[in-house]
C-alpha cells in the first residue's frame, strides 16, 4: 500500500502527540482538516481503550484523552474493541440559511470513521465518526442495531478533553438553580469546576478553543467536569428516575465539539456546529420572519405593572392597543403581550399549575387585539409561559398553538421559569415527577414544541430554554432563544449584569447560536431609577452584536419618545444578515461585528467594550469597491462613561465613506459605537 508524505506526518504526530511508545498503542486512523492545519489521531492500547488526540500546526493541543461509555444494563463501552473497519471520506458544499448571520454557509471537512467490536461481548459493536474543519473538530459515537445491545442505558460518558497547553477559562456554572443564568467566570482553566458549554479556554500562545456539543437530540446535554488538572470529561444531565440516557435500537450521540482559532473573533467566525447538524427538515420555511418587536414586559420588571390581575395589570386592550399603534408609527412587525392569560396570579413561577394558554384574562380581548394589529400592518407575538410545569403544558399545547394559528399569530415566545432541577415532567402512569429542563425528557420536550408548532407554521422563541446546539438548521423555526442573563437582570438583578457582560457572552454563549438579550433600553435604568452598566451607544450596538433575527425593542414607549434620535437606529436596523464579520475581538473585553442587511446594500457595525475606553480602528474594506457611502454614526460623546450621568452622552454624526476609508472607533467606558453605512 502506498502512503503518501502526509500520511506519514499524520502518523508521526499521533505518536508524539498519544505520548506513547509505537510497539505499545496501535494508531487505529488519522486524518486532518482540509488546510491540514489540525489532525486527529485515534489509538487503541494494550487493554482495548480508545484514546483521541488534537494537534494544531505542529503542536499538541488536546493531549490523549480518553472515550467510552458506562452503561447501567450491560458492560462497559471503554475497553476490550479491535478496529473491525475504517474509512475516510471528504465533503465540501455551501448550502443557504433561510435566515441567519450570514446567507450561504461552506461545510468542508474530512471524515474518519472507525467502527470497533468487542470481541469478549459477543461482538459488541460501536462506531466513532470523527470529522475535522479547517476550524475545529466534531466526532460522536454511533450504536448500530444489534441484538447484543437492543436498549442503551447511558449511565456515564467517559469523553475526556485534556487540554494540553497552559490556559484560561470563561465558563459559566452548570447543574445549579439559575441554570444558564449564570455570569460568565473567568478562572485558569485547572480552577474549573462542573461547566455548561460553551465553555470558552484561551491558551498561553494565543489558540482559542470552544468546547460544546451539536446536534442535542433524545440525549441528555453535556456538561463539563474538570477531574484534574486540565482534564474536562463530559458530565451527562441527571435523569429524575433512571440513567441519563435511555435509548432503544440504533443512535447517534450529540457531536462533541470543539471550535479552535487564532482569536476570540475567529470563534465567532466558525459555523462548525451549525454545519453539524442535518439540513432543513421542514421545507418551505417562508412563514418564519425574521423581524423586531416592541411590548408590554420591560414595564413588569419595572414593577411599573403587574402580570397578574388587579388594578396594575399590563396586559389589558387598552394598553396593548397602545403598543400596537406605537409599533405602526415606528415600523415594528410584532407586539409582544406577557401575562395575558389565566394563571399568573398567585406563585406560578416553579409550578405553572393554574396556566390556561386558551383563556384571557377578561380585561384582554385577544381575538380583536390580533384584528386591530392585522389592520395596522403588525402581528401579535404569542407568550406561553409554563412556570417549568411541562406535563400541563403539554396537555395544552396544542390547543394554544391552534387558538394562534387561527387568530394569526405567527411567533411565540414561550418561558420555563423554575430552578434547576424542579421543572415537572409527567409519569408514563400518570402523575408527575422533577427534573432538569436539559434532562433527556427535557430536551425531548424543547423539541417536540418546536416540531409541533411548525405543523401550525409557529416560530418558536424559547426562554429558560435548554442550550442551543445549531438545531434552527434543522428546524428553521426555532428562531431564537435566550439561554444567558438577559436585560431583564438589569432591573432587578442582584448583581446587575456587570459591564463586561455583553462582551462575554459574544465569545461563549453566542457561539451556540442567536440569542433574544433584548436590548435598546435607553433609559439606562432598572427598579427605582437604578443604573445600568452601559452608555446609550452600547444599547444601540448590541443590536448588532449580539444576533437574534428576532428582536425586542425592550424599553418603554415614553423612553424611545424621549430619545428620537438614538430611537432612528433601533428603527433602521434590520435582523436578518447576508453576512457577516468579526472585525475586532477580545475575550471579556471588546467585540466589533460588520454585518450586511439582507435585503439591502445596507451595512451596520456595531462594536462594544467593557468597563475600559478603547480606540479601535476600523478599516472599511467589507464595503463594495468604488462605492460611496453614507455612515451614519451613534457613538459615545467625550464625557461619555456608564458610571455616571454622563452616560447618556451621545454623538450622532453623518459622514461620507469608501472601502478605504479608516474611521477611529472611541468607546467609553462601558460603551459602544453603532454605524449604518448606505450606498450613495
Amino acid at each position: 500500500m502506498h502512503i503518501n508524505s502526509l500520511q506519514v506526518r499524520l502518523i508521526a504526530a499521533a505518536c508524539m502527540l498519544l505520548g506513547e511508545a509505537a510497539h505499545a498503542d496501535e494508531v487505529l486512523g488519522t486524518v486532518s482538516s482540509p488546510n491540514h492545519a489540525i489532525s486527529v489521531a485515534v489509538e487503541r492500547d494494550d487493554g482495548g481503550h480508545i484514546a483521541y488526540a488534537v494537534q494544531r500546526n505542529g503542536k499538541p493541543l488536546i493531549a490523549s484523552s480518553k472515550l467510552g461509555f458506562l452503561l447501567a444494563n450491560a458492560p462497559q463501552l471503554d475497553n476490550g474493541f479491535t478496529l473491525a473497519k475504517k474509512t475516510t471520506s471528504e465533503h465540501d458544499d455551501t448550502w443557504e440559511q433561510p435566515w441567519g448571520e450570514r446567507r450561504y454557509v461552506r461545510n468542508h471537512y474530512q471524515e474518519l470513521r472507525l467502527e470497533l467490536i468487542q470481541k469478549e461481548l459477543d461482538n459488541r459493536r460501536l462506531a466513532l465518526v470523527f470529522r475535522v474543519f479547517d476550524d475545529g473538530v466534531g466526532f460522536r459515537y454511533e450504536f448500530p442495531d444489534q441484538p447484543q445491545l437492543p436498549d442503551t442505558r447511558i449511565s456515564d460518558e467517559l469523553t475526556e478533553f485534556v487540554v494540553a497547553p497552559k490556559a484560561t477559562a470563561w465558563w459559566q456554572e452548570a447543574g445549579e438553580k439559575a441554570a444558564l443564568e449564570y455570569s460568565i467566570r473567568k478562572t485558569p482553566l485547572a480552577e474549573v469546576g462542573m461547566a455548561n458549554t460553551p465553555l470558552t479556554i484561551r491558551t498561553d500562545d494565543g489558540t482559542h478553543i470552544a468546547f460544546h456539543e451539536a446536534a442535542l437530540v433524545d440525549y441528555a446535554s453535556m456538561w463539563l467536569r474538570k477531574v484534574d488538572g486540565q482534564k474536562l470529561r463530559a458530565h451527562l444531565t441527571p435523569s429524575a428516575y433512571g440513567a441519563p440516557v435511555e435509548r432503544h435500537g440504533a443512535f447517534t450521540t450529540p457531536w462533541r465539539t470543539m471550535q479552535i482559532a487564532d482569536d476570540a473573533a475567529g470563534l465567532y467566525m466558525s459555523d462548525l456546529v451549525l454545519n453539524l447538524n442535518e439540513p432543513n427538515k421542514l421545507g418551505d420555511v417562508s412563514w418564519v420572519h425574521p423581524s423586531k418587536f416592541v411590548g408590554v414586559w420591560w414595564e413588569m420588571h419595572l414593577e411599573k405593572s403587574t402580570w397578574g390581575s388587579g388594578a396594575k395589570h399590563g396586559a389589558t386592550t387598552a394598553n396593548t392597543r397602545r403598543y400596537i399603534d406605537f409599533a405602526a408609527r415606528n415600523g415594528f412587525r410584532g407586539v409582544l403581550v406577557e401575562g395575558w392569560n389565566l394563571g399568573w396570579d398567585g406563585n406560578w413561577s416553579g409550578s405553572g399549575s393554574s396556566f390556561s394558554f386558551t383563556q384571557s384574562y377578561p380585561d384582554f380581548d385577544l381575538p380583536a387585539l390580533s384584528v386591530y394589529a392585522q389592520q395596522k400592518g403588525v402581528r401579535l407575538i404569542g407568550h406561553h409561559e409554563t412556570g417549568g410545569n411541562v406535563a400541563r403544558y403539554e396537555q395544552q399545547m396544542d390547543a394554544g398553538y391552534q387558538l394562534y394559528a387561527k387568530l394569526g399569530v405567527d411567533s411565540i415566545k414561550s418561558g420555563y421559569v423554575t430552578d434547576g432541577g424542579e421543572a415537572i415532567f409527567a409519569n408514563a402512569g400518570g402523575g408527575t415527577h422533577f427534573g432538569y429542563t436539559d434532562s433527556q425528557e427535557g430536551v425531548r420536550h424543547y423539541l417536540k414544541a418546536v416540531t409541533e408548532a411548525a405543523r401550525y407554521k409557529l416560530a418558536i422563541d424559547t426562554h429558560e430554554p435548554v442550550k442551543d446546539t445549531g438545531l434552527r438548521r434543522t428546524y428553521p423555526n426555532w428562531i431564537s432563544r435566550e439561554g444567558a442573563r438577559g436585560m431583564e437582570y438589569n432591573a432587578w438583578g442582584n448583581p446587575i449584569n456587570s459591564v463586561d457582560h455583553e462582551v462575554n457572552l459574544v465569545f461563549t454563549r453566542m457561539l451556540s447560536g442567536p440569542m433574544d438579550y433584548t436590548p435598546g433600553i435607553l433609559s439606562l435604568e432598572g427598579v427605582k431609577g437604578r443604573p445600568i452598566h452601559s452608555t446609550q451607544a452600547k444599547q444601540l450596538a448590541s443590536f448588532v452584536v449580539i444576533y437574534s433575527p428576532i428582536v425586542m425593542a425592550a424599553d418603554l414607549i415614553e423612553n424611545y419618545e424621549k430619545y428620537p434620535g438614538p430611537f432612528k437606529f433601533i428603527k433602521d436596523v434590520p435582523t436578518d444578515w447576508a453576512d457577516t464579520r468579526v472585525l475586532h475581538g477580545a475575550m471579556g473585553e471588546y467585540a466589533t461585528i460588520a454585518r450586511k442587511d439582507r435585503h439591502s446594500d445596507n451595512w451596520y457595525v456595531g462594536s462594544i467594550t467593557d468597563g475600559t475606553a478603547r480606540t479601535l480602528p476600523l478599516a472599511l474594506t467589507f464595503l463594495d469597491p468604488g462605492k460611496r457611502y453614507v455612515a451614519e454614526i451613534y457613538r459615545d460623546g467625550d464625557q461619555a462613561d456608564y458610571r455616571n450621568s454622563h452616560r447618556f452622552d451621545i454623538v450622532i454624526e453623518k459622514q461620507t465613506v469608501t472601502d478605504k476609508t479608516i474611521l477611529q472607533l472611541k468607546l467609553a467606558p462601558g460603551g459602544g459605537q453603532a454605524i449604518r453605512f448606505t450606498p450613495q
